[in-house]
């Protein structure tokens, strides 16, 4: 599953569709909200509330003493909604965050949840509190962007986004999992991962293939070096746990949880561990369980090729704006021999093939960023231009220290999930064989994933799906998505009995809900206000059809979409 970074154009952020920062959020990408908040560990918790260090998340387990359950939307009141039990919360520094009137904390959690009184780690969280008055209150709303590996922080400020002001009845918590961004320890392995001049994705020599794996040799021997033990205790399980130990930090029995992407698996694990303590759940972008993960990345190698060409044609409908071509197969031509062209010669000596393969990744996964890659590729083509194409590239993938965060966890995560194949052998097979038919992304998507050839810490087995003691939830995907397959949307609504599936017919974006399209972001409203979700439709399909998020006008390159927000891969 091959991670994107944030999507920058033209100064702003692009809404919808992306790994890091998910749809909406109000922040910059990458955003360090949380340095200089007040941190919880040694903080005195409320009265009845559990401690935050060494606290256990237990299948079924009790509310802590005092705490209040959500039932309908009547309020959370006393204490634990007044202070959250056990979490000192301070001030933040992000801008947008103190624009939002956020509170930052950090929350002690165990490294090793069967070993509670061991080594702990703090989890970095963020708090927009609701505006309604008490008796409207509708509880704490946890959200994570995807990845693994995004950056959640600036996702407490998505509730302003919810239409009808649906979203302003909960207290929104963002958080950074256990390895991420301003989370203590973060997991970085060298700044170089997206440097320049890096060899060819496609290793049409041994040379070439030689040089990638050792490149990603070297990365995973880096990592063992920087994350030591923590790398054995970064699965998405133990993200869940630590969701579960916000949960009881908070001092409710009950979440309500909005994830994008990867947090859409969080969030099937955490519904099918802790069905009681699930309130209503919202699930963008919908992984597939079955393929975690060697899997869902060969789905998503055919996937975004096909994305690929949906584009490629849409260039050519407006060749009176980019001039490239009439012809959707041609432009795909066009692009192939460009790639060449550039192993030979890089474009301003730095942008070769792999820069631009990356750059137009981008329009994969996100309609909102069509005309503004289509104009820095035609710059590119027609006029030998390469700084836009350079820009786009250096706003998404940042270099330097600690700037591969994301990506270390990323594989920290998807590495120890499940076991991979370890024989490059069938890597290298599976790889030759899809690129003969999609060649868009495979090579670039296998060597993403190789550090998990040679991960240090071992891996476990995926954890069960089973929503059928879940309540109602609400599931999003369009139908094209490439990095979370519309398949996988109507895998979890069968495992989810209560579950509706809201589907953006014939879209290629991933994750897009809150983006500005009127069915899909009222539907979330309305169960947010009141529970409501679309009727459940017999047979194996979704349970309401919107439009998709449809692109800006070709001759508007500088659009950043419905509203300057993040975007996040998941």
């Amino acid at each position: 599953m091959r991670r994107l970074l944030t999507v920058v154009v033209a100064g702003g952020l692009v809404a919808g569709g992306g790994w890091l920062t998910a749809p909406g959020a109000q922040a910059a990408p990458g955003a360090q909200a949380a340095p200089g908040a007040q941190a919880a560990p040694g903080a005195q918790a409320g009265p009845g509330a559990q401690a935050v260090q060494g606290a256990q998340a237990l299948q079924g387990a009790p509310p802590a003493p005092g705490a209040q359950t959500i039932r309908g939307a009547q309020a959370v009141t006393g204490r634990a909604n007044a202070q959250a039990a056990g979490i000192l919360w301070g001030k933040c520094t992000d801008a947008d965050l103190v624009k939002a009137k956020a509170q930052c904390a950090q929350l002690s959690v165990p490294l090793d949840y069967e070993r509670p009184k061991g080594t702990t780690i703090s989890l970095a969280l963020s708090r927009v509190r609701h505006t309604v008055p008490d008796g409207k209150y509708q509880g704490v709303m946890l959200v994570n962007p995807g990845g693994p590996g995004g950056s959640g922080l600036a996702l407490a400020t998505l509730g302003g986004l919810v239409p009808k002001g649906a979203g302003n009845a909960y207290d929104w918590i963002g958080f950074d999992p256990r390895g991420v961004g301003a989370s203590k320890p973060a997991l970085s392995c060298s700044g170089d991962v997206t440097a320049y001049n890096r060899p060819s994705y496609v290793p049409v020599t041994a040379a070439l293939e030689k040089t990638w794996r050792q490149r990603s040799k070297d990365y995973a021997r880096k990592c063992a070096k920087a994350g030591g033990e923590l790398l054995d205790h970064v699965k998405s399980a133990d993200n869940v746990r630590d969701m579960d130990s916000i949960r009881r930090a908070l001092g409710v029995q009950q979440i309500n949880y909005y994830g994008f992407s990867y947090g859409t698996y969080l969030g099937q694990l955490y519904a099918s561990r802790y069905p009681r303590a699930v309130r209503r759940m919202i699930l963008d972008g919908v992984i597939d369980a079955r393929t975690v993960w060697y899997r869902s990345n060969l789905d998503q190698n055919v996937a975004f090729d096909r994305n690929a060409n949906i584009y490629f044609d849409w260039i050519a409908k407006n060749d009176k704006t980019f001039g490239l071509g009439r012809d959707g197969r041609s432009m795909g031509q066009a692009y192939y021999g460009l790639l060449a062209k550039l192993r030979k010669s890089p474009a301003g000596g730095v942008i070769g093939p792999d820069e631009v393969n990356d750059v137009v990744l981008l329009a994969t996964y996100n309609v909102s960023v069509w005309p503004v890659v289509a104009a820095a590729f035609a710059a590119l083509v027609r006029k030998g231009d390469s700084g836009p194409v350079k820009k786009l590239y250096d706003e998404n993938y940042p270099q330097g220290a600690g700037s591969d965060n994301g990506y270390a966890m990323y594989l920290a995560t998807l590495c120890t999930d499940a076991r991979w194949p370890q024989d490059f052998d069938r890597w290298k097979r599976d790889a030759w064989r899809q690129h003969a038919k999609a060649p868009f992304v495979t090579w670039a998507n296998t060597w993403y994933n190789a550090p998990c050839l040679s991960w240090a810490a071992q891996p476990g087995r995926p954890a069960e799906v089973d929503g059928r003691q879940a309540p109602p939830v609400l599931l999003i995907s369009e139908t094209l998505d490439a990095a979370t397959s519309f398949e996988g949307a109507l895998e979890t609504r069968r495992r989810f009995p209560k579950a509706a599936l809201v589907e953006g017919a014939g879209g290629t974006t991933h994750a897009s809900s809150l983006s500005g399209v009127a069915c899909v972001d009222n539907t979330v409203a309305d169960y947010l206000e009141r529970g409501a979700l679309p009727a459940r439709r017999p047979g194996n399909r979704s349970d309401r059809l919107c439009d998709p998020l449809q692109p800006p006008a070709a001759n508007q390159p500088a659009a950043t979409g419905p509203a300057p927000a993040a975007d996040q891969k998941g």
